[in-house]
């Protein structure tokens, strides 16, 4: 057995996705015990979604909380992602990591098929437009249609372009709609992520494909608005998410091997401070999440609280210019039990606040945002004040930039997805100062691994090519 597979097995038999029943055929047992002669898609889903989840939580802070000015390394007197200083080999672990699943996703809709399992191939389907999702928001062009097929002697694989990317996954997602069966259970074991609720997995797969339409609204041949109305307008047909029960959301235990990302949860506080411009937005609202998210600042002795308080993005000389002790981030966040986000119920309820203010749908765009709001709010186990909305600072306002504010919030620790929204969106305004680098521009893509520039260069120069150079500041297809 290869090292891959036997790692697979021990994953997915802690995950309970192995199931074992009695026989009458005496011949098994001459059959090596520590070998899998043949896996189901049950066998590969647990490890997919706990993976996937658990690094995408890492990444969330590593990254996208530095980049979207939410948390910094502190001190930091130069440098770092939050001045946007982004090195060569930042989008390693996402490629390394994507493309590894993706092997897996890819086999268990293979195993799907073959056992005429509807439901396990569509959720296969779901599972792959999550990560390819990801994967070319973060790059650009990404191999596709070669990629992962090794075993066929496709070692240096084509690359797709975002369009045919973007194409593919959200045909799939469509089809798996049509795949879903609620009357047919899940047979392969108890998923982590749903609990063998298939019902939430065709909300999940749609919603899904709500935010990935959102995404690439801007290029018209999409007809992206059309077919979100469709969406919206026919849950019968195409259910989507209506309340947090529902949402993507992996409750990770404690309980090997539904364990922390962080292996010690001191290190997500280690030297780290809340940015000003994230805290001061939500004392703006009063919001209930502070406590929540952060601790209090402390007066230079730590003796004293002195309420929220951050340092100032990309700031400029050296830290002895702070007489306090800043607000960090709440350990508690990456203690188990904890929560691992992909995609929120909150979302669902923006995308629909955002194209009611547009008239792409009908409904009340008011209501849809104040529902994102506490949706939002309730995710992470705090109650939205009766008086939230009285606040001018928090009140609907009819604008794309209000909506977006809100929705930064509600997409705090979910992967890459902020900074994704502010490349579609320009929300919410970023602070910049003379520290930063790349001309205090936001980047909007990672830079291909070294690996795959030195082992496929035919098919990288290619990709580079097309999309204007191999470099932080290239925009993807739907940013155009």
């Amino acid at each position: 057995m290869t090292t891959i597979k036997k790692y697979l097995f021990v994953l997915m038999a802690a995950l309970g996705t192995i199931s074992i029943s009695c026989t009458d055929d005496f011949e098994e047992l001459n059959v090596d015990p520590n070998k899998i002669d043949k896996i189901s898609p049950g066998t590969l889903l647990n490890p997919i979604i706990y993976e996937m989840a658990s690094f995408n939580t890492s990444r969330a802070d590593a990254f996208t909380f530095e980049i979207m000015q939410v948390g910094l390394p502190y001190p930091s007197p130069s440098g770092g992602e939050h001045r946007y200083d982004i090195s060569e080999a930042a989008g390693n672990s996402t490629w390394n990591n994507y493309y590894r699943w993706i092997k897996n996703i890819k086999e268990m809709e293979k195993t799907a098929v073959a056992a005429e399992d509807k439901n396990y191939e569509a959720i296969a389907l779901t599972l792959n437009a999550w990560v390819y999702s990801l994967l070319t928001d973060s790059f650009g062009d990404v191999p596709m249609t070669e990629a992962a097929r090794g075993d066929e002697k496709i070692l240096h694989p084509a690359f797709n372009t975002q369009k045919e990317v973007y194409t593919k996954i959200l045909a799939d997602l469509e089809r798996a709609n049509t795949l879903f069966d609620t009357s047919k259970p899940m047979i392969y074991g108890k998923d982590i992520l749903f609990e063998n609720n298939i019902g939430n997995w065709r909300k999940f797969s749609n919603s899904m494909r709500l935010r990935l339409l959102l995404r690439v609204s801007k290029r018209t041949e999409m007809n992206a608005y059309a077919k979100m109305a469709e969406i919206i307008n026919n849950p019968a047909i195409h259910p989507i998410f209506t309340k947090n029960e529902e949402a993507a959301i992996l409750k990770i235990t404690g309980v090997t091997p539904l364990v922390s990302p962080w292996g010690r949860a001191i290190d997500f506080t280690t030297f780290r401070s809340m940015s000003e411009f994230f805290v001061n937005n939500l004392n703006d609202l009063n919001d209930p999440r502070r406590a929540k998210f952060m601790i209090q600042a402390k007066s230079k002795d730590g003796k004293t609280s002195i309420g929220y308080k951050g340092i100032p993005s990309g700031y400029t000389g050296s830290d002895s210019q702070f007489d306090f002790i800043p607000s960090n981030h709440n350990i508690a966040l990456v203690t188990a039990p904890m929560v691992s986000v992909i995609m929120g119920y909150a979302e669902v309820e923006f995308i629909k606040a955002e194209l009611a203010m547009q008239g792409h749908i009908g409904g009340d765009a008011k209501a849809f945002y104040e529902k994102g709001v506490k949706a939002a709010v309730e995710q992470w186990g705090a109650t939205l004040p009766a008086d939230y909305f009285t606040n001018p600072k928090a009140a609907y306002d009819g604008t794309l930039e209000r909506i977006i504010l809100q929705k930064y919030y509600a997409l705090y620790f979910n992967d890459y997805q902020q900074w994704f929204e502010y490349r579609r969106t320009g929300f919410p305004v970023l602070p910049k100062t003379p520290a930063m680098l790349n001309n205090q521009q936001v980047p909007v893509r990672f830079k291909y691994p070294d690996l795959v520039q030195i082992y496929n260069v035919e098919n990288y120069n290619k990709a580079v090519s097309a999309m204007g150079g191999d470099n932080i500041n290239s925009k993807g297809w739907w940013e155009k």
